[in-house]
């Protein structure tokens, strides 16, 4: 927390208009008493004890008053401007009242304003110091009246009064400037606060992935963020500081709005704002109860999709992790039984071809059981440096012993001795099984064999992995479809083996896309991260 501001600090910030209006009341003063010397006014009072000196004193302080009113506005010396002009006013009060005894006691009242104001401006000691010297002129200037044996004009009890008006009123008038002072810090800083959340929430509302439009009862653009402008197409921001029309960047969008004022409900259908743009699903609102003024919201429906998606495959998941767990135990029971009956000599050729059949839709149903539970534990990826050219080339030497037919090929292309990456091994053994199984298996054209290749090279802080077949290649519709889970164009596919590739390579920082072969085929290229990549995201 900042610390609270001195008490100079606070009178600093006193606005000068205070300062003009006490030396303006200082010269209206000081003029008053130069008309009760010179002027007419002379008679009201009586005649002067000391002519001279009500004169000079009463000039000398029209001079002073007029000089402080020019030349004593200085915000940075007002304690000290405050404090000495109010003993210039003590003094004169008390000179003119010795002087002129008819108007001593309306003198001595005047200086109530002068310590009001100066204890409004001061701290407590100071303001106190004020008002007591004010009280110890009154009782000299009283000595001073009974030593000239002049007559007294003022009582005792008169002079004590004003002794304890003058504390008394320097005393409540310095609470009430401090209070006044507290009062204009705290609302200072709930201003800035308060400024604060405004441009917090303008912010917000700037880089919201959902667009947000303002428009007024006449159809303009009050205010449009980021998302908002690139969804109507308007990559410059010139909607709103145009006050441009919605009607004229998205007549479509305008004419939902105006039914929508007109009391009918919300359309559901998305809405293409601008060409070559996303879909959106428009909802509106009244930005307060009694505004003509209306919030439009533009929700990127590619988002929401995704949302829904997400959700959809987190509910998914937890029923088929709960669902497989049930499965195993009586697919396990199915499978071990066909096993004995196969072992019966009493079984004839055609029941054990139906047994058979049994028996790899047991080993099918269990290895979709088996992805099923790998897509709900999620393990955790423990990255190391690998040398991805020995690491495939091994991987290479594995499979070869499972190849079910001896015309399929798999080759490794590696033009360098050494690739290093990161990954967790088991992910990466993981994921080549999975590519390089659907290559094998789908990468081959009508009874041809199937030519599978696996090239390992490095980029510039990146290591590469293409897996690559000679068969039709995938089309456009289904390739874009292809890392979605469940979704399969074989009548035997799970639609998880792509899709659990992928998380496995998003887990370990590493990327997974199908690449388009011109020539025909098909490559999914695994990206794999350096060790210095991943220093430098780290930091």
């Amino acid at each position: 927390m900042a610390p609270s501001p001195s008490l100079i600090d606070r009178i600093e910030s006193i606005p000068r208009r205070e300062l003009y209006f006490f030396a303006l009341y200082r010269v209206l003063v000081a003029s008053l008493l130069c008309a009760l010397v010179f002027g007419p006014l002379t008679l009201l009072v009586g005649e002067a004890h000391q002519p001279r000196l009500a004169a000079a004193v009463s000039i000398g302080y029209l001079i002073l008053s007029a000089a402080l009113l020019m030349w004593g506005r200085n915000e940075r010396w007002l304690q000290a401007i405050v404090f000495w002009s109010v003993m210039v006013d003590i003094v004169a009060a008390t000179l003119l009242g010795h002087a002129l005894p008819g108007a001593s006691a309306g003198i001595s009242m005047s200086l109530l304003f002068n310590i009001a104001a100066a204890s409004l401006l001061l701290p407590l000691t100071q303001a106190l110091l004020v008002a007591l010297l004010a009280g110890i002129a009154n009782v000299a200037e009283f000595l001073w009246t009974a030593f000239e044996s002049i007559t007294a004009t003022r009582t005792v009890v008169e002079l004590a009064m004003f002794v304890t008006s003058y504390l008394a009123l320097a005393f409540i008038c310095y609470q009430i400037g401090n209070r006044t002072r507290r009062t204009q810090q705290l609302a200072d800083q709930r201003g800035a606060e308060v400024a604060n959340l405004v441009e917090v929430n303008e912010l917000i509302i700037r880089r919201m992935r959902t667009g947000v439009l303002v428009v007024d009862i006449n159809g303009r653009i009050a205010l449009a963020n980021e998302a908002a402008t690139a969804l109507l197409g308007d990559m410059e921001g010139t909607l709103a500081t145009e006050r441009t029309t919605l009607a004229s960047a998205s007549p479509e969008l305008a004419r939902r709005l105006q039914r929508w004022r007109n009391g009918s409900h919300e359309e559901q259908q998305p809405l293409q704002l601008a060409p070559e743009q996303v879909e959106v699903l428009p909802r509106f609102a009244r930005l307060l109860a009694d505004s003509d003024m209306t919030l439009v919201f533009l929700d990127d429906t590619t988002v929401v999709s995704k949302r829904a998606e997400s959700l959809t495959l987190s509910t998914l998941g937890r029923f088929s992790a709960s669902l497989a767990h049930e499965i195993r135990n009586p697919l396990a029971a199915i499978n071990y039984a066909t096993q004995l009956l196969e072992e019966s000599e009493d079984i004839g050729d055609a029941d054990r071809r139906l047994l058979k059949i049994i028996h790899q839709q047991c080993q099918r149903t269990n290895g979709i059981v088996e992805s099923v539970l790998a897509l709900a534990r999620r393990e955790r990826a423990n990255p190391e440096n690998l040398d991805l050219a020995a690491f495939v080339r091994r991987f290479v030497i594995e499979h070869k012993q499972t190849l079910s037919s001896d015309t399929d090929s798999l080759e490794v292309m590696i033009s360098e001795s050494s690739v290093p990456a990161m990954m967790d091994p088991r992910h990466l053994h993981q994921v080549l099984t999975a590519l390089v199984h659907n290559a094998l298996k789908y990468g081959r054209t009508a009874d041809e064999p199937a030519r599978v290749r696996i090239r390992v090279a490095s980029a510039e802080r990146h290591a590469v992995i293409d897996i690559m077949d000679r068969g039709p290649g995938i089309a456009d519709g289904v390739a874009a479809q292809l890392f979605r889970p469940f979704y399969t164009t074989s009548e035997h596919g799970t639609g998880l083996g792509l899709y659990i590739a992928r998380e496995l390579c998003r887990a370990n920082q590493a990327q997974l896309d199908y690449v388009s072969i011109p020539t025909g085929g098909a490559c999914f290229r695994l990206t794999l991260s350096t060790a210095q990549s991943t220093f430098a995201r780290a930091h």
